[in-house]
């Protein structure tokens, strides 16, 4: 059976060009994968623009997102998605049919707004999610993450000292002979290895 393909949404920050996304999409590929990546409106404008805007309403940033897959045609996929791309993901997987909902580093709830958690967009009625995720991440620490009671169906890997970038601190890397592409290739092996044995 061929491996399953990846529909990659990126974050509010950063569009599909990103460092970030462009080593984890080829990475992915490289292990077999097809990865599609696409970019939301407000984005669009951004790059045209060359003006940073805030993102779509998140009813918006769903029908885009539906709509791309649904140009795709795809068999046999997982949505992922880059922290906002991330909610989408998770939003949209029963509407499309998904595998999987797959987050990269889940914006848990808005740096130092603990009590404004997102933990709602985790729901669906995929079999199985997977979250990666940094232990040090502002958008939620992994004693934050810990305290509260995440969905049955879905799964938490910890990316060991990570930021929101899942990287962990410079002398860090440093310490361990590490790159950030180092990490970030890791974070796909993660991801091709969990649909391997999940979908």
């Amino acid at each position: 059976m061929s491996k399953c393909s990846i529909v990659f949404a990126h974050g509010a920050g950063a569009g599909p060009d990103s460092p970030f996304m462009t080593t984890v999409a080829k990475a992915l590929q490289q292990m077999g994968h097809s990865v599609f990546t696409f970019e939301f409106n407000y984005w669009q404008q951004v790059r045209e623009t060359g003006r940073m805007r805030p993102p779509n309403p998140a009813a918006q940033l769903d029908q885009t997102m539906l709509n791309f897959i649904h140009s795709l045609d795809l068999k046999r996929f997982a949505v992922m998605g880059k922290s906002m791309g991330a909610r989408v993901a998770y939003r949209i997987a029963d509407a499309c049919d998904a595998q999987a909902a797959i987050a990269l580093g889940f914006p848990f709830h808005p740096p130092g707004k603990e009590t404004k958690h997102r933990l709602n967009d985790l729901y669906n009625q995929r079999a199985k999610n997977l979250i990666i995720h940094g232990e040090r991440d502002p958008f939620g620490k992994r004693p934050w993450v810990e305290a509260h009671t995440l969905p049955s169906n879905v799964e938490c890997i910890w990316a060991t000292g990570g930021d929101h970038d899942l990287i962990p601190p410079k002398r860090v890397l440093k310490q361990n002979n590490e790159s950030t592409d180092d990490r970030w290739i890791w974070v796909a092996q993660q991801v091709s290895e969990w649909l391997e044995s999940n979908t």
